[in-house]
């Protein structure tokens, strides 16, 4: 089993930066493919980014191309989600996912964090 925990949510205006961290537990970081997912009131949840086993390949959503940065730092068992520029529509919860392929698919990743809420006002 891997334990997943998400830090670093809060309240922003537009413009402004938040860097998201997930801490794993119960199994090495370095074997796992990590993804990051949101979901806004009312809607399904959605693919933000996802970062392969040793950090050297990437995937993003259209909607934050070049504003947020997916990161590892696996000697910490911790992922960081770098989202600069928020905009109000990034605001939902963001959840931490694991799995063993790099993907943009939400039902290929067994194991998730319970979330944490990330609101932008305008």
């Amino acid at each position: 089993q891997v334990r997943l925990v998400e830090s670093g949510g809060g309240l922003v205006q537009a413009g402004e930066s938040l860097r998201l961290s997930c801490a794993a537990s119960g199994r090495t970081l370095g074997t796992l493919a990590m993804g990051w997912f949101r979901q806004a009131p009312g809607k399904e949840r959605e693919f933000v980014a996802a970062i392969s086993e040793n950090g050297d390949s990437t995937l993003y959503a259209d909607s934050v191309k070049g504003r947020f940065t997916f990161s590892r730092d696996n000697a910490k068992n911790t992922v960081f989600l770098q989202m600069n520029s928020l905009k109000p529509d990034d605001t939902a919860a963001y959840y931490c996912a694991a799995g063993w392929i790099m993907t943009v698919t939400r039902s290929h990743y067994p194991f998730w964090g319970q979330g944490t809420q990330v609101t932008v006002s305008s």
